[in-house]
Parts: C-alpha cells; structure tokens; sequence
C-alpha cells in the first residue's frame, strides 16, 4: 500500500529513487555519536543503512497530497538529464519518475500545486523538464511555493557562500529561474494557508528558507518536515546534524522544537528521504524522542 487518508486528504508515496547515496554515517551525519548506529542496527538495517558497505541508503520520493479537489506535490526529487557536476551520483539521471506518478493517477497537467519545501538539487529537480534544448515546467497548470528566503539565498545573482558549496550548481537555473521566469512560482515568507486543510510554517536551519507542511483535518494530523530529517537516527538523536544544514545551531532548535510538536500533537512526520515505511509517529523519551510506529506504507 502506497496511499493512506488522514481526514480528507490522502496521501500517495511516488518514488524516483531508492538505494545508497555514497555516504556512510560519520560524513552523512559527523555530529551523531557512532554507539547511535551501532545500537540500532537491528532495525536500521537494510532500509536506512547498508552493513555490508557501511553506506546509508535513502529514498528521493514526491508526495503526492489530493486535498480540496486539488492535487498537490510535495517535493520534485532531482529529475532527469540534468548536469551535476558536484554531485556525480544526481547527475544525468533517466529515471521513470513521470511513469510512476501515472501509475499513481497523476499526469503532469493534473498537479494543482508544487510545494518546495526548500530549494536543494534534490528537492526541485522535477518542478522542470527539457524540451528542445529548454528546461519549461513540468507541471504546466500548477502554482509552484518556494520559500522566499530560499528563492534569494539560491540566486546566484546574489553570491551567497553556501555551506553546500558548489553542490547545487545549476539547480537554481534548470529547476528554479524556469518557473519563476514563466510566472509560475509563488514565494511566500512566514506562512502560507494552501487550504483548510494545509498549511506552510517556516523552519529554517537546514536552508534559510525550510519549511514544514502541516496537516491538520479531522483530528488526524502530519507534518512533511522535507529535510529536517534524512535518517530516523535523527530522531533518537535530535542534535545531529546532516552535513548539509546551513545554519547548524539553528537546525538543531528547530528539528527538536517540530519533533516536539509532533509528538505533543500525535502528528505523523514525513521525511522527504526515508525509505523502508517513509513516516513514523514518534514520542518523547526523556530529553530525547523514539519511533513509537511507523506509517503502515508498504517498505520501499
């Protein structure tokens, strides 16, 4: 099963990717403590981590959300054909990602709504495609949200000194200035109401501009936290970093505040990148939080 309702919005989980992404744990994640993967092996294994090579594994994934009589895309993945030439392993892909979404029930002129929950090469790489030598949006009918603050910090035009470097060369321009440019794109700032449903809260730290999707319909209630999470150790350890947070002492407050609030609320939390179920319920325990169950999604 790939779908669930929580009050009247469905959720369907569409993959583009599963498998390892060339990191083991101490580069992916350099501030948990080693004894946190040790320990968990059990179960980490082999959805979240690969033994054998030591390489963690994850999931590049959309959810797709039908909310109102809207479809509504959370996330674009990394999309095909594009040139990364500081992330070898998102370079050039030709995956069947639009296949997928079909046999979802999706066609691109279906989508309503695009949401980036941040403006990172993995997470807006479908928002486009190439036709005849120019990338146009995939999603012809749809209002793409970007986070503002992400929208100006990603610019090139406005020569940030990203923690990431050069990995996400080229994104704003295949993936971003594309929609902007062809009126498409909606930036928000603070919080954006998709509907009665559906709501867009900033959560800054892992890019300026990161933000969480809540949920909240008839007494059910999820939050799609984007990259807040990339690992469920991260839960268990809620000050660990990935090595991708821009602002490290800022993600750290904030993953632990939205974890607190999901707990408190018996919110279910969608990761943009867990394989294996893709979303748990997680409960407090002591300074820290624990997987109390995961989402009944069939494991990738």
């Amino acid at each position: 099963m790939q779908q669930i309702v929580l009050g009247d919005v469905s959720i369907t989980r569409v993959a583009e990717f599963y498998g390892p992404v060339e990191m083991t744990p101490e580069v992916f994640f350099p501030e948990t403590p080693k004894e946190a993967w040790e320990e968990n092996t059990s179960w980490l294994a082999p959805d979240f981590l690969d033994l054998d090579s030591n390489i963690v594994q994850s999931a590049i994934q959309t959810w797709v959300l039908r909310s109102e009589g809207k479809t509504i895309l959370v996330d674009t993945g990394v999309g095909n054909h594009k040139y990364r030439p500081y992330a070898p392993v998102w370079s050039y892909l030709d995956t069947d990602f639009l296949g997928n979404l079909a046999r979802a029930g999706v066609r691109p002129e279906d989508v309503d709504i695009v949401v980036n929950t941040h403006l990172h090469i993995d997470h807006v790489g479908w928002n486009t495609y190439l036709d005849g030598g120019e990338w146009v949006p995939t999603f012809p009918h749809a209002t793409y949200l970007m986070p503002e603050r992400d929208f100006e910090f990603w610019n090139p035009e406005n020569e940030h000194k990203p923690l990431l470097g050069r990995g996400n060369q080229n994104v704003f321009e295949d993936s971003v200035a594309p929609i902007h440019e062809a009126g498409k794109a909606l930036l928000w700032d603070g919080s954006y109401d998709i509907d009665a449903n559906l709501r867009l809260e900033l959560a800054p730290g892992h890019t300026p501009g990161s933000s969480v999707l809540t949920l909240n319909s008839k007494g059910d209630r999820a939050l799609f936290v984007g990259d807040l999470l990339h690992s469920p150790v991260q839960i268990l350890e809620p000050d660990g970093n990935s090595c991708f947070c821009e602002d490290p002492a800022e993600s750290r407050a904030t993953r632990r505040r939205i974890l607190g609030q999901s707990a408190d609320d018996k919110a279910l939390v969608f990761p943009a990148h867990l394989g294996g179920h893709g979303a748990a319920e997680v409960q407090r325990d002591g300074s820290k939080f624990s997987i109390k169950e995961w989402a009944p999604f069939t494991r990738l």
